[in-house]
């Protein structure tokens, strides 16, 4: 059975490489978009030029690059990896474009940033993911992951990432989905955090991580569950 295509909307930023790199890693088809087509492609080219060599003449799933709206209504999987601040916008730019079957994974957090710190915004709905959730059409299964992992530790493909994410969402089968997606990225565990009410504690972590990593000056740091199977 070929494996789903998980597309980015506007992936061209930290995040969106990163986790694109890590998932075309572990064997994943993945589309990187921009409002520009070149542009998308460009980077494209970029990481697979990263992923060529970390592969060392190896076999490995490039990357292809193309314009958002292609992006959106020709994956499988779709993330969302821009800034909280343009994601709204973003996603409203192309609902329509989801196609039926498809599922949303929200990687987004409202942040604001002061000296030293950082804090969530925490919009009138309760969370960043629960606004967005107001905008994606009904029956696109809503779910959420990656949103603690340090974009730049993503793009340092050489480095284990050693960590766990939070993965949530009200749809079961999708989320259960999504699980095992995660589970092929290694070094990666995927903890089942429960429903979307679960967004709000999640993208706090994200601040008080940023907060641990400035105070220590450390720009690694990660969270891992111990304790648990």
């Amino acid at each position: 059975m070929t494996d789903p295509v998980i597309g980015f909307i506007s992936g061209t930023g930290p995040q969106g490489r990163g986790l694109g790199l890590r998932l075309a890693m572990a064997g994943l088809t993945v589309r990187i978009g921009s409002r520009q087509a070149d542009r998308a492609k460009s980077v494209a080219e970029e990481l697979n030029g990263m992923l060529s060599k970390a592969a060392a003449g190896g076999e490995f799933q490039p990357i292809a690059g193309d314009e958002n709206h292609a992006v959106v209504s020709g994956s499988a999987w779709v993330m969302l990896t821009v800034p909280f601040e343009h994601a709204a916008t973003t996603l409203e730019t192309y609902r329509e474009d989801f196609r039926p079957g498809s599922v949303f994974v929200d990687v987004t957090v409202p942040l604001e940033f002061g000296r030293g710190d950082a804090r969530v915004v925490v919009p009138p709905e309760g969370s960043g993911s629960l606004l967005l959730r107001r905008i994606l059409p009904e029956g696109i299964p809503f779910t959420g992951a990656f949103k603690t992992l340090p974009a730049h530790v993503l793009e340092e493909i050489g480095t284990p990432l050693e960590c766990d994410t939070f993965v949530f969402g009200d749809d079961k089968e999708a989320k259960d989905r999504l699980l095992e997606i995660v589970r092929r990225i290694p070094t990666l565990r995927p903890v089942d955090v429960g429903g979307l009410s679960a967004a709000a504690t999640v993208e706090g972590m994200t601040a008080l991580l940023i907060r641990i990593n400035r105070r220590l000056k450390g720009k690694e740091g990660r969270f891992r569950v111990v304790g648990t199977s």
